[in-house]
């Protein structure tokens, strides 16, 4: 992972679950520390909305979780910083 952070110098980490006290935060706090003189941009976390339990409700399941539509626009962002 860190000859891709230092080869792109970004990074965008895609997870299903919260990003409060998560896995993925973790990981990008390590990649921050690792690699941080050759990041153009700070790392960008996309995951679900912070609550107890995912829905049945696959309306509001569809909205909690990270689909495609939060990915792309995550990554625009990411690609003009």
């Amino acid at each position: 992972m860190n000859t891709l952070c230092q080869s792109h110098g970004k990074i965008l980490i895609v997870t299903e679950e919260s990003i409060e006290c998560s896995f993925a935060l973790g990981l990008a706090g390590r990649l921050q520390r690792d690699n941080f003189n050759f990041l153009d941009a700070p790392i960008q976390i996309v995951g679900s909305v912070d609550t107890p339990a995912i829905p049945l409700n696959s309306i509001l399941e569809a909205e909690l979780l990270p689909n495609a539509e939060k990915v792309k626009k995550k990554i625009q962002q990411l690609l003009i910083y």
